[in-house]
């Protein structure tokens, strides 16, 4: 494990985990916004769904093509994934927070959350 700069360390397990999980979390991402717009004609699920998703997908691959030569596409990838998550968990959680909120909804919510806790994580170099 070294130093990459923006202070956090390079463990190439937890960057593979945190890959996995950007591009697992953004395959559902396009799929939810998919079958939001399938079920209720949401054009803006649609769009949000795929605009977040291939952000997520991008992170992961930034990711794995940063591993462990380019570690500038590693610091991108993971700066993408956070603003990608974060966005999300800005839709999400509230929902959940303020009213009786749909399944597809609290599981958004969580993975967001998890994302963005795991991008912080690898942040952090703990």
């Amino acid at each position: 494990m070294g130093d990459i700069g923006f202070g956090f360390a390079y463990d190439p397990s937890v960057i593979q985990a945190t890959e996995i999980y950007y591009l697992v979390f953004g395959t559902l991402t396009i799929l939810g916004g998919i079958v939001g717009y399938i079920k209720v004609k949401s054009l803006p699920s649609l769009v949000m769904g795929v605009l977040y998703g291939v952000a997520l997908i991008a992170a992961g691959i930034l990711l794995f093509n940063g591993q462990p030569d380019h570690l500038k596409n590693v610091k991108v990838g993971l700066i993408v994934g956070l603003l990608a998550t974060a966005g999300l968990a800005g839709q999400f959680i509230p929902k959940v927070m303020v009213n009786r909120a749909a399944p597809h909804v609290i599981l958004m919510a969580l993975l967001s959350a998890v994302g963005m806790v795991l991008t912080l994580i690898v942040f952090s170099g703990k």
